[in-house]
């Protein structure tokens, strides 16, 4: 990045998908259509988005490898963030293979939707552990996609992990729509001394009240985790298009931005943090 090109803006957290392709469990029939480069192109255009971190979506390594296929051939698409198994204990060498394979130093994280998993310790399972430090020896960022339900698990585990970096994915998806934010800001507080995890400002809106919901709504919850994580281990994803169930690409970008003022963040270099040099760090992107 040379120096006259100023600071570049990232979007870290994005998807694509194609539902003609494959079964999305969690998708609700608003989103059900193709998504994909060329929809998302004139958008980050239009914010000046310079790349983009694309994110898995389903338990299949057949997306890992078509997104890293997409990465090579998309000029946006700085990384991948992708899915494999982390139940099964060949996964250092499928890591291995995968970085190995094509475009595969673009493949920068991994993430499991734990969410979605019955049990909230799903994180302390033995063989998830044992590929957590596969992760670390390999250099890869791991992605916590998590509620406050498992929060828990998710702070022993950083406790546990020092030497491997953390992102938590839609500020662990506090319950925006109610209000509620004692017991998750008690919970991420916990993060606070932990400076191998950033946090993604991405998922609100959509936490949020999809209909009427407003800045006023998100504020609480980003005033909270900017005074925990700082810019320099904060970065914005938008989440596109899953925010499109609640707000345009353009409404994610500006409702944080005029939060960020709302709230006295108006030097460059914390917006720059949060808006590229975060993301361009934690994930050693090349932009």
């Amino acid at each position: 990045m040379s120096d006259d090109q100023g600071p570049r803006r990232v979007d870290s957290h994005h998807h694509f998908w194609d539902p003609a392709i494959r079964d999305y469990p969690w998708m609700s029939d608003a989103l059900k259509r193709p998504r994909g480069p060329q929809e998302l192109r004139p958008l980050l255009a239009a914010n000046c988005i310079d790349a983009t971190v694309l994110v898995q979506t389903v338990s299949d390594i057949r997306e890992t490898r078509e997104f890293l296929q997409i990465a090579g051939e998309v000029d946006f698409v700085a990384g991948v963030v992708g899915w494999v198994d982390l139940t099964d204990l060949q996964t250092a060498q499928v890591l291995r293979e995968l970085r190995a394979s094509e475009y595969g130093n673009r493949l920068v994280g991994i993430r499991h939707q734990v969410h979605d998993e019955d049990d909230p310790d799903w994180l302390l399972r033995d063989a998830v552990q044992v590929n957590l430090k596969a992760l670390a020896a390999q250099g890869f960022v791991y992605d916590l996609l998590v509620r406050p339900r498992e929060l828990p698990a998710a702070i022993t585990t950083a406790r546990d992990f020092s030497h491997l970096k953390f992102v938590i994915d839609h500020i662990a998806k506090p319950p925006i729509a109610t209000g509620e934010i004692e017991e998750w800001s008690a919970m991420i507080h916990e993060f606070a001394g932990l400076e191998h995890v950033a946090c993604k400002l991405s998922g609100m809106v959509t936490e949020a009240n999809h209909e009427s919901w407003t800045t006023e709504d998100l504020k609480p919850y980003v005033s909270t985790v900017y005074e925990i994580f700082g810019p320099d281990r904060l970065m914005f994803g938008s989440d596109w298009p899953v925010c499109t169930l609640a707000a345009s690409y353009d409404e994610v970008v500006n409702a944080l931005g005029e939060i960020l003022a709302d709230l006295g963040v108006v030097d460059e270099a914390s917006e720059a943090a949060i808006f590229g040099n975060t993301a361009i760090h934690w994930y050693g992107l090349s932009v």
